[in-house]
This record gives structure tokens, sequence and C-alpha cells, in this order.
């Protein structure tokens, strides 16, 4: 692998344990060992320089947010963290951001590890992110993944023994009101728009076209509503319904709690809301949580629901995202709601980086490439300020 592949990657495959004992023992190899919080500055200067190479300065909230996202799980533990390299002059030129999540494995409980970001720097960044990589060999992981892997990066999970799930690769994106969605990301990307008077043209843009052309608007099944949850009602709920899959995200009280405020710093993405979807007869049948701005993007986190429900659980989601104004909204795929998700109008689905993981269990990887595995929204890094700020 070349230098340039080396700091090029933004996704490579996860890490397992404490280092390996043969690049301690190779004199002048460097060393590789966890990440301590002393190393927090040196970390948030070389994510600057890797993925921010405009920046004139690093963030002065970036090593706090680190801290926060990579010591403060409930989960911690150095074997179960992120990894960096020192060169002989012991400065850390490579590293490898690993965050844990519990889930449950065939009835087993299993310490998943979310691969955040790898960095490289120089010619000794690229010789130490070498190292990193070989660790990524599916023999040496019990579990761990990236859902926003880059091309070069997911070459490297497939070389590693993992695999690459294509249907969580993608992202699907729902319209509702397109003049707002469309001065919605317009704003992202040119922020001096935001101060311009342009949201009240959407508007009347908006109600245009919605009149014209109704199929912008969401349906609901008949006699299917919703009402709105506490988050541990939400996590209740969602324990049942991930019984169907054979792989799922734990979500004990502890992590739960964990993940829903290091989520909530990530202020970009709104107001966290947990809806349960109820059948006519009041009956619970699905429920969704979601972060959303007023008449801006919804981002739908997780989504779960009991069998053959798909359909209705998903027309009501995003009926009720319409109904409370979003100009649009967003999620990962999962293999069990395409179905449910394809049935929607105006709905397109994105490729942004590739979900992949390795293990060195054979019944995981199996349930990985069918429906009985389940992952994302709040169990991976969608809701990570790492990926769009600093």
């Amino acid at each position: 692998m070349t230098p340039a592949a080396e700091s090029a990657l933004r996704k490579p495959v996860e890490l397992s344990g404490p280092p390996a004992v043969e690049e301690r023992a190779r004199p002048h190899a460097g060393t590789v060992r966890a990440m301590e919080r002393s190393d927090l500055p040196a970390i948030a200067d070389l994510f600057t320089r890797t993925f921010r190479k405009n920046n004139r300065a690093t963030d002065s909230q970036l090593a706090g947010y680190l801290e926060t996202v990579f010591f403060s799980s409930p989960f911690y533990t150095p074997d179960a963290g992120s990894i960096v390299h020192l060169n002989e002059t012991s400065a850390i030129d490579s590293a490898i951001l690993a965050m844990p999540v519990e889930f449950n494995v065939h009835g087993r409980t299993v310490t998943a590890k979310i691969l955040c970001a790898f960095m490289a720097e120089g010619k000794s960044g690229a010789a130490g992110a070498a190292r990193l990589a070989r660790m990524m060999r599916a023999a040496r992981q019990d579990f761990c993944f990236s859902d926003n892997a880059s091309p070069v990066s997911a070459d490297h999970w497939v070389a590693a023994g993992g695999l690459v799930l294509p249907v969580q690769s993608l992202e699907w994106h729902r319209t509702f009101r397109p003049a707002a969605a469309a001065l919605h990301r317009a704003c992202r990307k040119i922020k001096p728009l935001a101060r311009l008077p342009l949201h009240g043209l959407a508007r009347l843009a908006d109600r245009f076209v919605r009149r014209s052309k109704r199929s912008f608007a969401a349906v609901a099944h008949d006699g299917i509503t919703s009402a709105p949850l506490s988050p541990s009602q939400f996590v209740e709920q969602a324990q049942i319904m991930m019984q169907r899959f054979s792989v799922h995200p734990v979500f004990s009280k502890p992590e739960f709690d964990w993940l829903i405020s290091a989520a909530k710093l990530n202020a970009s993405l709104g107001e966290l809301q947990c809806r349960s979807v109820l059948d006519a007869q009041g009956k619970e049948i699905g429920c969704y949580l979601y972060f959303g701005a007023d008449g801006r993007n919804a981002m739908v986190m997780n989504v779960f629901c009991h069998e053959r429900q798909e359909a209705a659980v998903i027309a009501q989601l995003f009926a009720d995202l319409d109904n409370l104004g979003y100009a649009s909204a967003q999620g990962m795929a999962q293999p069990v709601l395409t179905q449910a998700v394809l049935r929607q109008r105006h709905l397109v689905h994105r490729h942004t980086g590739y979900f992949c993981l390795v293990t060195r269990h054979a019944d995981l990887k199996e349930a990985a490439t069918g429906d009985a595995f389940y992952a994302g929204g709040l169990a991976s890094e969608s809701w990570s300020r790492l990926l769009h700020d600093f």
C-alpha cells in the first residue's frame, strides 16, 4: 500500500485488542499501543491535518469531543478502544479511532467496535498505518464494523476476510417539500445563503408544487396511528422488536443513555424524537427514533417493527414526518425494510460509504448476509460530529 493510499483512507477495518507483541519487539519499528487521554491534543491535530486540510487551526472543542466519544462509553476499555502508532521519536503519526458498542450475537453478548477514522501522516505514518492495517485480519476479530468506508478501505476489509453489506451501504432520501429541501442542501454547502430571506419563498413554492403534484405528500395506512414516546419507552419497545434478529444491539440502559447523550452533542441534527406506531386496536406494531429541526431534514436513526408490519410502520413514519412539516428525511437502508421503503414516491437511494464488517465467528458472518442482522443508527457513527463538524 502506498503512503498516498494510506493517508486517503477514511474508513479502514477495525482493530482488535492490545498491540501485537512482534510490533514492539522489532527495533526502530515504532510502537503500537492503545490511545490514552494524554494523546488527545495530538490526535485532534492529526485529525484536522488529515481530514480538514483547509482549516488553519484545530478546533478548540475537538479534543474534548474526542474524549467524550472514545473514552466515556460505559463499555470502554483499552482493548475495545482506539489505537495509535508512535514513530521513533515517540510522536503519533497514525491512529485508528474506535468506539465499543454491545451486541447480542445468537444469544451471547459481544462487544463490537465501530471504526470511526483512520489517520496517517508522512512516510512514518504510512508505515505505521500498514502495521495497524495488519491487525484487521478477521481471525483476530470478535466483531468490528464501519458504516462509512471508502472504496479503497472497503477493498482492505474484504482482503482481511471481511464483508461489504450492499443494502446497508445505501441511504434512502425521501423528499416532502422539494424547494425547502433544495434550499437546505444549498445552505449546508454555502453558509451565507442561510442569512438570505429565501425560506419564505421556498415555502410558497412548495405550496404550489404540492397542490399540483400530490404525490409529494406521504399517506398512512387506514387505521394506523402513532404517538410520542420517551427514550426509555422507545428502548423498551425496541428490545422486544429486535428479537427477530439473531444479531442486534443490546441497548442496555447505561449504553443507550450514553448513546443518546453523545448524539445530542451534534446540535446540527436537531431535536431527538421517538414515536410508537399503533394498529387499529391500539397495539404497538413498531417504533422509530429520529433527529430533526423544524422545516429541515429529519435523520431517522432506528426503525423497528414486528414481522409483517413493515409496510404499515414505514408508511406511518413518512406520514408523520410529512405532517410535522419536514422538508425531507433520510436513513440507513435495512434489508427487512427495503420493500416497504421502496413503496414511497420521490425517494432515492444514495451511496455515501460502504458498510463493512469483519468477524472470526461464522454464525455472525452468516447472519450478516441475510435478514437476521441489524446494525446502524445509534449503533453506528451516523450521529457523530466527526463526519461533518470540526
